[in-house]
Formats: structure tokens, C-alpha cells, sequence
């Protein structure tokens, strides 16, 4: 296994060397392929890991690399760490970049700066890969920054485009905050346990229970102060809610981007080190209760965003916000292995969704607003049935095991999502366990008007900008006809434009993808939370409750029942209110326009965060600029040098007129102090 993590972890690093040195030198072509190649290659080579984890027939492994900072006692190696938690996701990681990679072939293809394009995405991949195979926490911050890093580079990648590098900034700064949280919890953590090897801490946690530390000018609970300092930093990169507002944005960057942030990388990272560090936070109750308020809020917020918004991408932004939420009041109530199951089923339905987005809008010559599409799935028929797939499995449907005994038959979320909810029952959360139900109504409510919007109804890109402009720009002005004939789209709907489908270099990715929204729930939730083969699978790597596990499978029948009524009762008023009676969303904004502009401005976060930081960031910025920097320093400094010099140099001008009788004057001045400081002395 050594050789193989080497390979997996390296390969794209590798990668991305050549494609990022080598360049517009070595061409697109190959820049791809080395890339693509190498993810497909760490693909290939991370399945039998995770298959062998599942038959038990692998062990938790640590392979050295080199010694990295030795410095007093503290000693720490780089060594990759593989254990059941690591297999998971090594498959999400690499299979979902592999298809990335694939997918933008066609998407990118007339992208100038490809080799570029191709040698962030590896970046991020090895990334992340570094993150998740950490044997000790200062290697997990390595791997944590360099995802910050790659992502920084990959959402401003058009960084001619304002709002793609602000985007970018976004991101970032956000990103920042969370991180000055997780650094201080990793000081911290250093600080108690002496150590910074992850074994050698979990080892040591229950027995720190209890006892408290001094933060902040007073005592506190020793184990709380380090699990929600750590818990900061998770819900900067996962984006959970107060430190949300990147996300969305981010969807300025390329769509194969969003992909893979979103799925299967970046925002993910937080509830893997969660449930890395869970026998850390099963030592604190006040921890877990934070973590599965912010999760359950943020699934929310974030829901109830979604129902509203126009652009395609940012509808799907919301739901990865909402979906990672899920994942972590999952982790609140103890249920680390259902956290981790939805986060193994959402790596497939999510990456699907997007690139399926990529699709729609490649089609509708990248116009993002549902608004204008309509009538699509006639004619871009794969994509269709692609984002079917992964509306079925983000949505929850399945027939749900109400007897006991049976197995429950369903798409990928169906099987993770009820998981969840049924755990956060069974552990006392009832709270929690009705918050999922209530945005499982949400979420099958938003996923299928999308859906809706898309591909039912009459098409209404004939009003798109977008579209005409394409239209114009290929000599096809549909507004300049002759003879008095009435416009094409006057009568078609469709403004004389033809969508079409994908190419197979896109197609290919959605393909598969499917086949893990089909069965990924289906084929692998014995292995995640079964009471007995889910402790074989975790062998230790999460802190996994078998007795959980079990009275999960004992909760009320309508609990059961929950999850798939709410999906009936999403469907039928997305169906309702936007196919049999597409006037009902208009009048009932109208009805409540406070409510409508209240979600379509996302709660007023931005605004809030402007008022509170922004603007006041930017008043010093300037105080600091005008006053302290221009008319201070500036003033008195270089500036004030430079003008004492020039007013001397002026003045000493005088004195070099040219004419003997001046110096002769200087020169008896001179001698007359002299001989007055003489007799005077």
C-alpha cells in the first residue's frame, strides 16, 4: 500500500508541475493529458484501497516520507496516513477530480490559458490529498491552506472579469477567519497534549475531560476552548452559516470549478476533520451541541435561500451549503459514520448536478438564469436524464424499510440523508431530526424547480442577451426580417436558437456520475452505519456508536415515512406552482415582497457584513491613508526631507551668483566671526 498512496497522493502534483511550468510551451493537448492521466491513475489506484477496507481485509497504515521541522522536542515527519476514513476520501477525491478533468475538455476548449486551467486543478487535487492523508495536524493545515490557495486561483481564474477576482477575494478573506481559528485550535492542542501526531492525541483526549484551560482572561473547559477553536475553521471551509457568504460566489469561476469544490474537495474538508478529530469532540457535549446547532441552522438558512434564486449554479450553491449542514449536525449528534455516508453519496449526486448545470449552460451559450431556459430536455436529452438522476438522489427517493426487516431501495441521498435524520432522532436531537425533515421539503421543493424551469414549459430564451447576442454575432438577426414577417421566436418561442447537446468528452462524466447517484446510497450503507459491519468498516477511525447505530434502526414509523412524504409534497408544489400554474410564483412574490427580497437577498448577510465590516475596514483604510500615510508620513517624512532639501538647495543658489565682489563679501563675513570668536574666546 505504501507505493500506491505515494503514487496517489504525487501524481498530480507531478502534474501539475509539468502542465504549470511547461505551459502555452508543451501546448494544451498535452498539458491535458498529463493531468487528466494522472487523475485517472490515482483513481485507479485508490478503489482497491477502499474495496479492501470494505472486505476488512486492509489495516490502518502510516507510510514516511521525509522528516519535515525538527525543532526542540517537537518533531514532525511527513507521513501519509491510510485508514478506512482516508479510503473514503481518496475515492471521493480522486474519482470526482478525474471526471472533472475529462469534463473540461469540452468545457474549456476554447479557453486560451488551458495549461493553466489543468495545472490548478491537479494543485487542488494533491491539495487535498495532502489534507486528507495527514498523519498530524500541522500536515492537515499544510493540505487545508493548500486547497485555500488552489481555490483562490481557480475561482479568479478569469481574472479579467471583476467580479471573478473579487470573488476570488472573497473567498479568501472569509477563509482567513476560519483559519485563524483552526491555527489557534492547532496551538492549542499543541499546547496540552505536547504533541501535534493525531494517534498520540486522540489517545490523550478523554483523559483531558474535564479539566480547563485559561482563554480569554478566564478558566474554561480545556477540551471545549480547543474542539470549537478547531470547529472555526471547519465552518470557514465548509462554509457553514456566518461564514457562508463565499460560497455562492464562488460559482464566478469556471463550472468544472464548482464541481470540485463543491463536491468532492474543499468543502468537504471541515466535516473530514470533524469526524478525524471526533474522539477529541466526544469529549466536549457543549462542542457537539455547537456543531449540530450551526449544521442544523445553516441547512436552513441555506434551503430557504435556494427557493428563490434565478441563477442555475447558485441554486446548486445553496444546496451544497444546505446538504454540508446535514453532514454536520450529523456529526453534532454523534452520528459520524451517517456524516460521513452523506458526504461519500454527495460527492456523486453534487458533482453531477453541476456538471450537469456546465452542460445546460454550454447549451444556452452560458446564460446561468433559469428564467430564460424552458423546454430543454428535448433537446439536450443525456443532460436531462443526467440531472434527473442526481435531482432524484439530492431529493431523496426511495421506499423507505417501514417493516423492519426489509432493505430500503432508493437513489444515493435517499439512503444518507434518511440516515441522518434518524440518527439525530434516536440520539434525542429531536429538534434537529425536524429541521431535516422540514428542508427535506425545501430541498425537493428547490431541486425540482430547477428541474421545472429548465427542462419543462415553453422555451423562453428568445429574451436572453446571451442568446441574441450569439445569434447576432453568427449572422442570424432574428429582429431584422423583411416583408412584414414576423419575427422567428414570435412564433416558436425560442428567438430562432437551437440548443445542443454536449459534447462526449462532457457527456462521458455525467454518465458515470449517475451510476454513483443510482447506487452509491444502495451498494455501500451496510459498510457506513450498519450496527455491525459500519464498526468493522471504521476500525477506530471515527469515534462510531454501534448502540447509535442500532436505535437508529428503531425509531418511530413516520419517522421513517418523513423523508419521503415531504419529497412527494416538494414535487407536487414545484410542479404546481411552475408548470400547471407558472403565474402562482409571480403573484405570490408580489403578495409578499418583503419575504421574496428577504431570501433573494440571502437574509442580508452581505449587506449586514458590509455595514459591520466592510465599510468600516475601508474608513480606516482610508483614515489610515490620508491621515496617517499622505499628510503624516509622507508629510514629514520623504516628502518633508524633499522639500527641506529643495528649499535649501534654493537658498544656497543664492549665494552662487558668479561675481568676485560677492564671494569677497562671504569671505570678509567669515574672517570678521572669526576674529570676534578669536578675541572673544
Amino acid at each position: 500500500m505504501g507505493t500506491s498512496i505515494l503514487l496517489i497522493v504525487f501524481l498530480p502534483l507531478l502534474a501539475a508541475i509539468v502542465a504549470g511550468l511547461g505551459n502555452r510551451a508543451i501546448g494544451s493537448v498535452p498539458a491535458k493529458v498529463i493531468t487528466t492521466g494522472a487523475l485517472f491513475a490515482s483513481c485507479l489506484l485508490s478503489w482497491p484501497i477502499f474495496i479492501a477496507f470494505l472486505g476488512g481485509d486492509a489495516v490502518k497504515s502510516v507510510t514516511p516520507v521525509f522528516d519535515w521541522i525538527r525543532s526542540g522536542d517537537l518533531n514532525i515527519a511527513w507521513s501519509l496516513r491510510v485508514d478506512a476514513l482516508t479510503a473514503v476520501m481518496l475515492v471521493v477525491i480522486t474519482s470526482v477530480s478525474a471526471l472533472v478533468h475529462l469534463y473540461s475538455w469540452g468545457y474549456m476548449d476554447e479557453d486560451p490559458d488551458q495549461p493553466r486551467f489543468f495545472a490548478y486543478l491537479s494543485l487542488f487535487t494533491f491539495a487535498m490529498l495532502m489534507l486528507v492523508t495527514a498523519d498530524n495536524i500541522v500536515q492537515m493545515f499544510f493540505g487545508w491552506e493548500g486547497v485555500g490557495l488552489a481555490s483562490y486561483l481557480l475561482i479568479g481564474f478569469w481574472f479579467k472579469k471583476p467580479s471573478a477576482n473579487a470573488a476570488a477575494i472573497k473567498a479568501f478573506v472569509v477563509n482567513r477567519v476560519g483559519d485563524l481559528g483552526f491555527m489557534l485550535g492547532i496551538f492549542g492542542t499543541y499546547l496540552v497534549f505536547n504533541t501535534v501526531q493525531i494517534d498520540e492525541i486522540l489517545r490523550l483526549a478523554p483523559g483531558m475531560a474535564g479539566s480547563t484551560i485559561g482563554f480569554l482572561w478566564f478558566r474554561a473547559d480545556t477540551m471545549t476552548v480547543l474542539c470549537l477553536l478547531l470547529f472555526v475553521g471547519a465552518m470557514g471551509k465548509s462554509a457553514q452559516l456566518g461564514l457562508h457568504t463565499w460560497l455562492p460566489d464562488a460559482m464566478e469561476g469556471p463550472t468544472p470549478v464548482s464541481a470540485l469544490i463543491h463536491a468532492a474537495t474543499m468543502v468537504t474538508a471541515g466535516v473530514f476533520m470533524v469526524c478525524r478529530l471526533s474522539p477529541m469532540f466526544e469529549t466536549s457535549p457543549f462542542a457537539l451541541t455547537v456543531v449540530m446547532t450551526v449544521g442544523a441552522a445553516t441547512c436552513f438558512f441555506a434551503a430557504t435561500v435556494g427557493l428563490v434564486q434565478t441563477d442555475i449554479k447558485r441554486v446548486i450553491a445553496y444546496s451544497t451549503c444546505s446538504q454540508l449542514g446535514y453532514m454536520f449536525f450529523a456529526a453534532g449528534c454523534g452520528a459520524y459514520g451517517a456524516a460521513m455516508f452523506h458526504l461519500f453519496t454527495h460527492a456523486f449526486f453534487k458533482a453531477l448536478l453541476f456538471l450537469g448545470a456546465g452542460s445546460v449552460i454550454h447549451a444556452m451559450h452560458h446564460e446561468q438564469d433559469m428564467r430564460f431556459y424552458g423546454g430543454l430536455r428535448k433537446s439536450i436529452p443525456i443532460t436531462f436524464w443526467a440531472m434527473m438522476m442526481g435531482t432524484l438522489a439530492i431529493t431523496g427517493v426511495g421506499i423507505p424499510a417501514v417493516f423492519g426487516n426489509e432493505l430500503a431501495i432508493g437513489f444515493a441521498g435517499f439512503h444518507s440523508k434518511d440516515a441522518i435524520i434518524e440518527s439525530a432522532w434516536a440520539a434525542g436531537n429531536i429538534g434537529a431530526s425536524i429541521t431535516g425533515i422540514i428542508v427535506a421539503l425545501l430541498t425537493s421543493f428547490y431541486s425540482w424547480r430547477l428541474m421545472f424551469l429548465t427542462f419543462w414549459g415553453k422555451p423562453r430564451w428568445a429574451a436572453s442577451e446571451h442568446i441574441q447576442h450569439a445569434l447576432h454575432a453568427h449572422g442570424h438577426d432574428d429582429h431584422a426580417h423583411d416583408h412584414g414577417h414576423e419575427p422567428h421566436h414570435a412564433a416558436t418561442g425560442d428567438g430562432g436558437y437551437h440548443p445542443h447537446e454536449s459534447p462526449l468528452s462532457m457527456l462521458v462524466p455525467l454518465i458515470l456520475l449517475s451510476v454513483g447517484a443510482v447506487a452509491a446510497g444502495f451498494a455501500f450503507h451496510g459498510f457506513f452505519i450498519e450496527p455491525a459491519s459500519g464498526e468493522t468498516f471504521w476500525h477506530g477511525a471515527v469515534a462510531y456508536s454501534e448502540h447509535l447505530a442500532h436505535a437508529a434502526h428503531e425509531v418511530p414509523l413516520m419517522v421513517k415515512l418523513s423523508t419521503a412524504i415531504v419529497m412527494l409534497l416538494g414535487l407536487g408544489g414545484a410542479y404546481y406552482a411552475y408548470v400547471a400554474k407558472p403565474e402562482l410564483p409571480g403573484a405570490v412574490s408580489r403578495a409578499v415582497p418583503w419575504l421574496h427580497d428577504w431570501l433573494l437577498k440571502k437574509w442580508y448577510f452581505d449587506e449586514l457584513y458590509d455595514v459591520l465590516f466592510v465599510k468600516p475596514a475601508f474608513a480606516f483604510g482610508r483614515l489610515f491613508w490620508h491621515r496617517g500615510d499622505e499628510q503624516t508620513i509622507d508629510r514629514f517624512g520623504p516628502n518633508g526631507a524633499a522639500a527641506f532639501v529643495a528649499q535649501g538647495s534654493r537658498a544656497a543658489a543664492t549665494l552662487q551668483s558668479g561675481y568676485i565682489y560677492t564671494y569677497a563679501f562671504v569671505m570678509l563675513i567669515g574672517l570678521t566671526a572669526l576674529v570676534t570668536w578669536a578675541i572673544a574666546s
